[in-house]
């Protein structure tokens, strides 16, 4: 029989802080952990969406311990405070959700190409700053939500903003290789440590979500966007269906660090299983590299790795 939500194990006692948890994956993952007993914060960078989020979530789970903490992973100083605010001594469970796809040239805050600055550079830094608690927890885990779009394209760390030449799509692809050299990277440095800590990556498949149709909406490509939410409609899974292979990669025995996770049905739709990754996201070079400008750019390090 396939793992699903109801695989989850008991979580009563843990607490998890899950980045966008206002909707779609996000919104799923927060809802299946605290139906399981988990202490849920809804990282959310919309107080309104993530309020309404939050609602939804204790009217499905009324005995859920869950609540809301805004968090904009396009401004550093945001997930400085955020992290500064936490008021938990420990924490056992952070899933990197939140990100953009495929949306037209931005900069955030700090001046970083849009999804490279949300979908990498703002989780390295929340989970750099977040690391001591997370590892006062004993037998805690990071999962960074990555995806298959990363087989289109690999980082170019000598055009980390975008400026040469910039194509929303090739962005997002990049940002996702670098999500899972981050957690290829991480993984490493916690094992040489010997530290119980477990790093791994899950990425939903197509599910049918706002991510999929956000950036021809920004865009203004009304035609894009039908032509996207037909293509989830025939051939993507539900946001539940979605948030399988994270939860499991969050909750399952047995996870090791670096694994990656996915649906088993061509990465698309299915219980959750091992997923592919492309040799540019197992280069162990490019990891370390990235690793050390991600620490430049953010001015996070993370304490005793």
């Amino acid at each position: 029989m396939s793992w699903t939500a109801r695989s989850i194990p008991d979580q009563s006692g843990r607490t998890a802080v899950v980045t966008g948890a206002n909707s779609g994956v996000g919104q799923v993952t927060a809802r299946e952990l605290a139906r399981r007993g988990a202490r849920v914060v809804l990282a959310c960078r919309s107080e309104q969406r993530g309020a309404a989020a939050l609602d939804r979530l204790r009217s499905q789970v009324p005995e859920a311990r869950a609540e809301l903490r805004l968090l904009d992973l396009a401004d550093l100083s945001s997930v400085r405070e955020f992290a500064h605010a936490l008021p938990f001594d420990r924490l056992d469970l952070l899933v990197n959700n939140a990100g953009l796809a495929a949306v037209p040239y931005a900069r955030t805050a700090d001046g970083f190409e849009m999804q490279f600055g949300v979908n990498h550079l703002g989780h390295f830094a929340l989970t750099g700053l977040l690391l001591e608690r997370l590892l006062a927890a004993g037998g805690a885990r990071v999962v960074t939500v990555a995806g298959m779009a990363h087989v289109l394209s690999n980082i170019d760390m000598s055009d980390l903003a975008g400026e040469r030449r910039y194509r929303p799509l090739i962005a997002y692809a990049s940002s996702k290789t670098a999500n899972l050299l981050f957690v290829r990277e991480l993984s490493h440095r916690v094992l040489s440590k010997g530290l119980d800590l477990t790093v791994a990556a899950a990425h939903p498949g197509y599910a049918r979500t706002e991510l999929q149709t956000k950036g021809a909406r920004l865009a203004g490509q009304p035609g894009r966007e039908r032509m996207l939410r037909l293509a989830g409609d025939v051939a993507g899974s539900s946001p539940d269906q979605g948030a399988t292979p994270v939860l499991y990669a969050a909750t399952a025995p047995y996870v090791q660090n670096d694994a990656f996770f996915g649906p088993r049905l061509m990465g698309v739709r299915g219980g959750p299983g091992r997923a592919w990754r492309a040799p540019w996201a197992r280069n162990d070079l490019a990891a370390g590299q990235l690793w050390k400008v991600s620490e430049r750019l953010t001015g996070v390090v993370y304490p005793g790795l």
